[in-house]
């Protein structure tokens, strides 16, 4: 039998837990906030990071870090400093001086930092996870016009392939028409020797899209010589591709084998007879049969295996 000082002790209990689930929620309210004060102070702001706690991108879509580029971009900052803070996000650890953070875009003068021994650079730290990384190194670059024309479709090509992205949602992301993406996967079916020679060159985008029509690689090469040779603009490039390929057209048609067009079967058969009355001069017993039906004629020739005759014999038959 449950007594009245059992009851007002479980009433009590209730209070308690009651008062300790409520101190729980302001607890987590209060975190939340401070986070909230935290992020507000960290993302707002332009931090001085240590140069030894940031790493490049592993999705940075330029390849090609030219050595006289960097220096100049170390000259300058030696002379002016850094004047456009990199942008980083936090990969590990929290705080500023002990976080590890990896570049989303500013790498060249990360890389002309570190050439000058700078001990930190100042960076913006934003939150984004790897996709809106990986998205925001390509729009950077795309935007700054600093990457070459393939580094550029590379990097659209990467983005594509590591989200499983479709060409429309890749030119979403990108703030892109859907055409300029096309057109840009479509120079990757360039070889690895054409682009180098395109950009050796100093060739356009529109070179490159014009040279896809010939179909073979040596070929493109040639004209790709001819193009650097004559310093040929895109309409004269597009011109002589469209040349070469009516040339080629025609050489193709110049070479096919000569076939033999009969525009009366009858003259296949009088050259049938011929030769069988040829034979038959020749001394060998030679048989023929023609039988016609709906659809199809049925010649049947047996020569006996017995006989052998020399070439002179047919020669003095003619």
């Amino acid at each position: 039998m449950t007594t009245i000082q059992e009851i007002f002790k479980k009433a009590e209990q209730i209070q308690i837990d009651a008062e300790k689930a409520r101190l729980r929620r302001a607890a987590k309210e209060l975190e939340r906030r401070q986070k909230a004060f935290d992020e507000a102070e960290e993302f707002g702001r332009i931090h001085m990071i240590a140069v030894d706690h940031i790493f490049p991108n592993p999705n940075q879509p330029r390849r090609n870090f030219e050595d006289d580029s960097i220096i100049r971009l170390a000259d300058s900052i030696r002379r002016f400093g850094i004047l456009q803070p990199m942008t980083v996000r936090r990969i590990e650890g929290s705080g500023i001086t002990d976080a590890l953070f990896e570049i989303v875009a500013g790498e060249r003068r990360f890389r002309a930092a570190k050439l000058l021994g700078v001990g930190a650079v100042p960076c913006i730290i934003i939150s984004v996870d790897d996709r809106r990384s990986a998205e925001l190194a390509v729009i950077e670059n795309i935007q700054r016009e600093d990457l070459n024309i393939f580094e550029q479709a590379s990097a659209i090509a990467s983005l594509i392939d590591m989200y499983c992205l479709t060409q429309e949602d890749a030119a979403k992301q990108l703030s892109v028409s859907q055409s300029y993406v096309a057109n840009k996967l479509r120079i990757l079916r360039l070889t690895l020797p054409e682009r180098e020679k395109i950009l050796s060159y100093g060739l356009t985008e529109r070179h490159a899209r014009a040279l896809l029509k010939i179909p073979s690689a040596a070929e493109r090469l040639m004209i790709i010589e001819r193009i650097n040779k004559h310093s040929l603009n895109v309409a004269a490039t597009e011109a002589l591709v469209e040349r070469h390929i009516a040339e080629s057209s025609s050489e193709k048609r110049r070479n096919l084998p000569k076939k033999m067009v009969l525009k009366d079967i009858r003259v296949f058969y009088n050259s049938i007879d011929h030769a069988i009355s040829v034979v038959k001069q020749a001394g060998i017993n030679i048989t023929s049969d023609r039988v016609e039906a709906d659809d199809f004629v049925e010649l049947t020739i047996r020569i006996p295996k017995e006989k052998n005759v020399s070439c002179e014999t047919f020669a003095a038959a003619e």
